[in-house]
């Protein structure tokens, strides 16, 4: 058992679902509470990815990931029946997501002059602000949430004439599959908020392109790599090159050029 990958699987899922102002039965962490608790999972999986050294097995990141728990006075059990609930909210992931990283950036801010490298170099024609690690495995395995969610939110907004695009190389999608992966992007330029959606269906080289609306500066951008696992078959498929680029509309045309060659 890969313990990284279930409570990584099980933080990511849960990001999928907060609303300010919506109940949960009893049994499931507040909005509050679960927003607390996804900040310092979050932090936990940045401890581990940078210190393979300390966190080379199973038993060193449930400790840590139990330290979490012990934190919020609160159990495995707890945490993964919440985990359950929230995963069957999907419409309400990104204001959990967002909330989450807020916290987890203003914790960065808190620590001095420490920016991403993206935020300097904003008004650049090209820059990958993709923030996660550039590969990703769906699996038939991984539940309850099965994909990888990510969110950009600068410290000054991308300026107008922004495009983004999303790329990726995928292997593993068999054309028998009844279900697919599923890539969606989000352009929030404050009270505008593009949304596009499309589904993997063949193996290579595959993009996304969003075009923000002229004359909005972009607040931020969130999206997901995911699979549902309604089906039975087994199955793993393999993400990899993962980068999100923005563009200014300028070029765009330039790119896409060079993508088709």
């Amino acid at each position: 058992m890969n313990v990284n990958k279930i409570f990584i699987s099980g933080f990511v899922c849960a990001m999928f679902c907060l609303h300010s102002c919506s109940p949960v039965p009893d049994g499931v962490l507040s909005q509050k509470e679960m927003k607390d608790v996804l900040t310092d999972m979050e932090i936990a999986e940045a401890l581990i990815n940078a210190d393979d050294a300390t966190y080379k097995d199973d038993a060193h990141k449930l400790a840590l990931y139990e330290a979490v728990f012990k934190k919020h006075h609160i159990t495995r059990a707890e945490y993964d029946s919440s985990v359950m609930w929230y995963a069957h909210n999907l419409d309400r992931y990104m204001q959990v997501y967002n909330m989450a990283a807020q916290d987890v950036e203003g914790r960065i801010a808190a620590l001095g002059n420490v920016e991403k490298t993206f935020t300097s170099s904003s008004v650049q024609d090209s820059t990958d602000i993709w923030p996660r690690r550039p590969f990703l495995t769906l699996s038939s395995k991984m539940k309850p949430f099965n994909g990888m969610l990510f969110s950009v939110a600068p410290k000054e907004p991308f300026p107008s004439g922004s495009s983004f695009l999303l790329k990726m190389k995928v292997w593993g999608v068999m054309p028998s599959m009844k279900l697919k992966p599923e890539l969606r992007i989000c352009i929030n330029q404050g009270d505008t908020v593009l949304t596009l959606d499309e589904e993997i269906t063949r193996d290579g080289y595959h993009t996304i392109t969003v075009q923000s609306v002229p004359a909005k500066r972009v607040m931020r951008v969130d999206g997901y790599i995911r699979m549902d696992n309604g089906s039975r078959d087994y199955y793993k498929i393999y993400v990899d090159s993962i980068s999100l680029t923005r563009f200014n509309y300028r070029s765009l045309s330039v790119q896409s050029s060079e993508n088709a060659k």
